[in-house]
């Protein structure tokens, strides 16, 4: 058996070692000419009856409209807000890919982001940015701005342009594991936690202030640690949270402004409950050391009024928050599913509700489900009592179970994409696979280099994938069923566990080797 942070710890070891759919545009200010007055002779016909009314859709009513999957967050700041992009964890940026990339800019341009961190009862140094840690991209005062948590245990904010320095690092006590989430209703505020503690800090300010933070102590029951690795949502003045404590937070911010214009939050917490059950820790009670391991390390997805998230006990859930901001004590469970076995990569969830889950394989105990739903799947909430729409099982169903140490345990870590019909997913073993979303075939797959934690994204018909030998590979994917050509490779430093960042023909992406880069076409 292996636990999350042995795996961490060893993949860190070695890093210290040396080891689409894209944005609507706006829509440019058109200057016309006042009308003239029609001659008076001059008779304007009625409307044909063929012509119809303009119609105005109607507005969605609920958290998340579900039809917003795939496509960008808000409409207030512009740019890749969150870890997978928007509520549905669905959107993975705007092209144009870069065709003959190269790397334009490395941060710290010397040296590397490091800091020393304790896990499963050992200290290591930590570099570089690890599994989930998308960067946050977005346009502000004229600037593409940069945000990402580094190993180093602070906050960084990068001119997208040159590589520099925008405001200096913001220290958040631990290292930091997850994405930040930048404030998607244009408030310059920026949400993400540690393995010390969550913060929301105010970016409209010549040094980054922390307005508020929380411990994982703060509520309880609590299991496991106090970690926070998922990547946060707000929307409509509520931020949605988990923790490695096994608990999921609603937190209401009272956002405002204040005398000096400046950002302010006063937060509380309107709603916690703990994401597991009672059934699951029976269904676990053989893992021995990991069987209170409830921690929720994927970021929470929201479709409709349900909040869907994974625990590292395999438990995929399904929250009801339809009347959450008048009554939070409504707020209640309507779907339960167990995958057997750590369940760490974000839900992602489609325009027509249907869920793809990503599933570990490090539980000998559990095997047997484990085989039974497979290690990447498709359900359906609507059918609660047999949700499995489809299964891949890695490895392939029949082929012999290898040993488990830190490297070679089976299942997904990475997060699936979801593009043109297609579901993309990384085995931990380095296994690229291609999957028809409607019937689960599979069509494709390549190899690479392990372990392979670093989620596909999708933008403009290429799929891009980055593995622990520091490779970042394009794949031609506008014909998604057929075996794809690498339209090329770029070499970094350090294992790629994060997932890349795509914007406007710019790819941002962090390494296990310390720093930071941005790759695009070289200037003219």
């Amino acid at each position: 058996m292996v636990t999350r942070y042995a795996a961490k710890v060893v993949v860190a070891v070695l890093a210290a070692a040396g080891c689409g759919t894209g944005a609507a545009s706006s829509t440019p200010a058109v200057t016309t000419a006042a009308p003239t007055a029609a001659p008076a002779t001059t008779r304007v016909p009625p409307p044909t009856a063929t012509t119809p009314p303009p119609t105005t859709a109607p507005r969605y009513l609920g958290w998340v409209d579900p039809t917003s999957s795939g496509r960008p967050w808000g409409t207030e700041v512009d740019g890749l807000l969150t870890f997978r992009g928007n509520p549905t964890r669905s959107y993975h940026g705007r092209g144009p890919v870069p065709k003959n990339p190269v790397v334009l800019w490395r941060y710290p341009r010397t040296g590397a982001m490091c800091g020393r961190s304790s896990a499963a009862h050992r200290t290591t140094l930590w570099c570089g940015t690890g599994w989930t840690g998308q960067p946050a991209v977005w346009e502000q005062d004229g600037r593409t701005w940069i945000a990402v948590g580094a190993y180093d245990k602070h906050l960084h904010f990068i001119d997208a342009a040159t590589g520099g320095a925008l405001r200096p690092p913001f220290p958040m006590g631990d290292i930091v594991k997850g994405s930040v989430t930048r404030d998607p209703d244009g408030f310059p505020l920026l949400y993400s936690g540690s393995r010390a503690d969550f913060h929301i800090v105010g970016l409209d300010r010549p040094a980054v202030a922390d307005l508020w933070s929380m411990d994982a102590r703060n509520v309880s029951p609590t299991k496991w640690n106090d970690d926070w690795d998922g990547s946060p949502l707000v929307i409509d003045d509520h931020l949605f949270e988990g923790g490695e404590n096994g608990q999921w937070y609603v937190v209401k911010l009272n956002r405002g402004r204040g005398a000096d214009g400046r950002a302010t939050v006063a937060p509380e917490i309107v709603f916690h409950a703990p994401g597991w059950d009672d059934q699951l820790l029976r269904d676990l009670a053989g893992s021995g050391a990991r069987a209170s391991d409830v921690s929720i390390e994927s970021s929470l997805a929201i479709s409709g009024n349900t909040v869907y998230f994974a625990n590292s006990g395999g438990l995929v859930q399904g929250w009801d928050i339809t009347k959450l901001k008048t009554d939070p004590s409504s707020v209640r469970r309507v779907f339960r599913f167990w995958t057997g076995d750590d369940t760490d990569a974000s839900v992602v969830v489609d325009e027509e509700g249907y869920l793809y889950v990503a599933s570990e394989r490090e539980r000998t105990s559990s095997f047997g489900r484990d085989d039974e739903v497979g290690q990447l799947m498709k359900l359906d909430p609507r059918r609660p009592a047999d949700p499995l729409v489809w299964k891949v099982n890695d490895p392939p169903s029949g082929a012999p179970l290898e040993a488990c140490d830190e490297r070679s345990c089976h299942g997904i870590w990475a997060t699936p994409a979801l593009g043109d019909g297609v579901v993309y997913a990384a085995t931990n073993q380095g296994r690229l696979l291609a999957v028809d979303r409607h019937d689960g075939k599979l069509l494709w797959e390549k190899t690479l280099p392990e372990p392979t934690w670093s989620s596909p994204v999708v933008v403009d018909d290429v799929l891009i994938q980055g593995d622990c030998h520091g490779g970042l590979h394009a794949y031609d994917v506008s014909d998604p069923r057929r075996d794809p050509p690498e339209l090329w490779t770029v070499r970094l430093d350090g294992c790629i566990e994060s997932t890349p960042a795509v914007f406007e023909g710019r790819i941002y992406i962090g390494t296990r080797g310390g720093a930071v880069y941005a790759i695009g076409d070289a200037p003219a």
